[in-house]
């Protein structure tokens, strides 16, 4: 059974729209409030459920988890559109990260913070 934690992270994390990515730090800022927890969040999202798109949540620096998902993880951002770059990053110049604290916005990519 889930925690109030994991669900709380999993129905944020259901708000990142196909086609954009965000990172754990971001997911930890919408919740907490700050960017600390991050582990936490991987945490969560390894025990998500069916439906939760755990997916498009990354690395600061773009990477994608270590095996055996890393794979999968970055198949399912290129079949959603997400751009990476030529070591299989996600690009934050052209994608730029999405926060799960925004509503989406109406075209562009969002600037990383910093």
């Amino acid at each position: 059974m889930a925690s109030g934690f994991d669900e709380a992270v999993w129905e944020l994390v259901r708000r990142v729209p196909a086609g954009r990515a965000t990172t754990y730090g971001q997911v930890a800022e919408a919740y907490y409030g700050v960017r600390k927890g991050a582990r936490g969040i991987g945490q969560a999202l390894a025990r998500c459920s069916d439906g939760v798109p755990w997916w498009r949540v990354v690395q600061a620096d773009g990477a994608m988890k270590a095996a055996p998902g890393g794979d999968e993880q970055r198949a399912r951002l290129h079949e959603e559109g997400v751009e990476l770059t030529l070591d299989g990053r996600v690009d934050w110049d052209l994608a730029g990260p999405w926060s799960p604290a925004q509503r989406e916005p109406r075209g562009g990519a969002v600037r990383p913070p910093g």
